[in-house]
């Protein structure tokens, strides 16, 4: 097992971005889920148990996007000018991709990658009960490839 070194408190801190101008940035991050075939149908025709899986998640996304800095220690409250969440599927999966725009002194990646954490776990959480197997567990269902698609700056 690897050890680890005491850190100490002051050794973190959050970077001061004061002195950056204030820029018009963007950032679109991406990532998949898998899942049953049948879970996918009944996602496409509305039929879960706990109601409609995308309008849920798209509306998770957003309030991650708005709450990244209170979940990401390091991260800064930044001013979001606007957010789009979109999902496209295939036979085995849903791919989630937030676009995140703001005017300010950092950029905008983190709360891209967090809106589309949050929108792969709300589906998961959505449909987990068609997911499991009869010994509870899920054998196909998996988030992956979440990253960062694109990042603007100015």
């Amino acid at each position: 097992m690897a050890e680890f070194t005491h850190i100490r408190g002051d050794s973190v801190h959050m970077v001061d971005v004061g002195e950056k101008e204030q820029v018009r940035r963007e950032a679109i991050a991406t990532g998949k889920i898998h899942l049953r075939p049948e879970t996918l149908d009944a996602i496409r025709r509305g039929s879960t148990v706990k109601g409609n899986v995308l309008a849920t998640a798209t509306v998770a996304a957003t309030l991650a996007v708005k709450d990244t800095s209170r979940v990401i220690p390091m991260c800064h409250a930044i001013p979001v000018t606007g957010i789009e969440v979109d999902f496209t599927d295939g036979d085995t999966w849903i791919e989630a991709t937030v676009r995140v725009r703001s005017v300010g002194r950092t950029g905008v990646e983190m709360e891209a990658l967090t809106g589309v954490t949050v929108a792969l776990l709300t589906i998961w959480d959505m449909v987990k009960s068609s997911e499991k197997d009869e010994r509870g567990q899920y054998p196909v269902t998996r988030i992956e490839h979440i990253r960062v698609l694109e990042k603007r700056k100015g």
